[in-house]
């Protein structure tokens, strides 16, 4: 009688492979993850979403990092113009640890080509980032992929919320730059590109 008792009382996982709109009794990537409650499942949303923000917000950090590492080329490259150095030299004194390779013509009027690498802690950090970025990406997937309603608007809400905050299009536009059309100036300013879902 209690074995029926509590047989009776134990919850079973509601798991469909079609669309549904499941609430109590869903469970999500593990029997640990039920919902027992209307609370459960709410906080079970608002989770979902600000997962999704905190995804968009680390392909932004990694974006904005390379921006970053590719300012600090730029810097280096500044420095070796200024100096009058060989970039060779120059990086060789340079505080980084990345390293430089340069290739040039002389007597023909072409442009210094400088080569720049990422520190074995810059790319380790980008690593990170990407791997971080990469998991929570197929996470959701994997969310998604018990095609409840609830949870995909969920999805798409942080998605539409992770957009607005954390990749506000930004462009640079250099007016009257001599010797440059206008594909070329705003090449050379660098419009972000928007970021795509790749995962």
């Amino acid at each position: 009688m209690d074995h029926g008792a509590s047989s009776s009382s134990m919850a079973t996982c509601k798991i469909s492979m079609l669309w549904n709109w499941y609430t109590i009794d869903a469970c999500f990537l593990s029997p640990s993850w039920q919902i027992t409650s209307h609370g459960a499942f709410a906080a079970t949303c608002i989770g979902v979403m600000l997962m999704v923000v905190l995804l968009e917000f680390l392909r932004r950090l990694g974006k904005e990092y390379d921006q970053h590492i590719s300012r600090q080329f730029a810097a280096r490259v500044g420095v070796i113009v200024n100096a009058g150095s060989s970039p060779s030299s120059a990086s060789a004194s340079a505080p980084a640890a990345a390293r430089c390779s340069s290739s040039a013509r002389d007597g023909g009027g072409e442009p210094t080509v400088v080569t720049f690498r990422a520190s074995p802690l810059e790319q380790f950090i980008r690593a990170v980032i990407h791997a971080a970025t990469f998991g929570l990406a197929y996470i959701i997937m994997l969310l998604a992929m018990y095609y409840n309603g609830y949870i995909i608007i969920c999805i798409l809400i942080g998605a539409l919320l992770g957009k607005f905050l954390c990749d506000w299009m930004t462009c640079k536009v250099v007016i009257g730059q001599p010797g440059a059309d206008a594909k070329g100036s705003a090449a050379a300013a660098g419009i972000d590109e928007p970021t795509v879902c790749c995962g």
